[in-house]
């Protein structure tokens, strides 16, 4: 099984090791969101020497040499055995390393311990399975994933990237043509709401009305959005802004998942007697991120 090509590490540094109990692991997230743990860093958790042994751990066919003993092999599954394939990456200040993934090394400790349950193991392999008994240990609380993540700052890089793919679907590259996407009862309801006197065809409305649409819409459709659109469509030195929100985002994704939260948000209106209770049922049925669900606690 071949590696296509030279992973780069996008988190993880040598001076933020993964810490378990008094064990200190080097490991890096690469750029296909694989978590890796160093081949040196691995050999030595599992209480083995440093370095490969001759020839062994340099080749992608090679599979992990601290499972390629035969009183093992009862003991691990083909699935585990598939996935000991060493991985060849890059990370800042080093050109080349030898990895393997995470989720491997509580797998490993799982194999050694069953065969000393069993009493299989050699004299000299019983130290690996003591080392894998402590490392266990500190990794009952937390997953290897996680600990991982928390160790190299993968976790802020996780969340830029989900946000990334969140933008990418709904924020279009080009400005798209004007269609009729928000539907008149929409201005409709929020004049009935807020008991204002609608003007006639809701030619003038109110400079408020676009707070409450990036509020009740805009704000609502997923995080980071408002803040794109307001970054690629800002307000211009006249006090307008040179195109509708909605004309930026994609034809796919986007503008249905526009035009569908609206359709939502007009029931959720037309079910409301007033703004306040209105504004109730839109924080529980559409929260923002960092907005606190209220009580359902009627709508008067």
């Amino acid at each position: 099984m071949k590696q296509k090509q030279l992973l780069k590490a996008i988190a993880g540094a040598p001076d933020r090791p993964l810490i378990i109990g008094d064990l200190q692991v080097q490991c890096y997230v690469l750029e296909d969101e694989t978590r890796v743990i160093t081949q040196d860093g691995f050999l030595r958790a599992i209480g083995r020497s440093g370095k490969p042994a001759v020839g062994r751990g340099s080749e992608f066919e090679k599979v992990a040499p601290f499972l390629a003993l035969d009183n093992l092999k009862p003991y691990i599954s083909k699935e585990l055995e598939s996935s000991t394939y060493p991985i060849l990456f890059s990370a800042p200040g080093v050109p080349k390393a030898w990895g393997y993934r995470a989720e491997l090394l509580p797998q490993v400790c799982d194999v050694y311990l069953a065969a000393n349950d069993d009493g299989a193991l050699l004299k000299t392999q019983e130290k690996f399975a003591k080392a894998c008994y402590i490392l266990m240990r500190g990794l009952a609380k937390v997953g290897i994933i996680a600990l991982v993540d928390e160790a190299t700052g993968y976790q802020e890089v996780r969340e830029q990237r989900a946000l990334a793919t969140i933008l990418e679907k709904f924020i279009a590259k080009e400005l798209q043509p004007w269609t009729r996407t928000f539907p008149y009862d929409f201005y409709r309801e929020i004049f009935r709401l807020k008991r204002w006197p609608g003007p006639d065809g809701f030619k003038k409305k109110p400079i408020i009305i676009g707070r409450y649409t990036n509020d009740i819409v805009y704000d609502r459709l997923g995080p980071g959005i408002l803040d794109e659109l307001k970054r690629i469509n800002p307000i211009l030195p006249s006090g307008g802004r040179k195109s509708h929100h909605h004309r930026w985002f994609t034809p796919d994704i986007g503008h249905p998942k526009l035009k569908e939260h609206l359709a939502a948000v007009v029931a959720l209106m037309r079910a409301s007697s007033n703004w306040e209770g209105f504004m109730r049922n839109l924080r529980r049925a559409f929260p923002k991120p960092t907005e606190q669900v209220p009580m359902p606690l009627g709508d008067d």
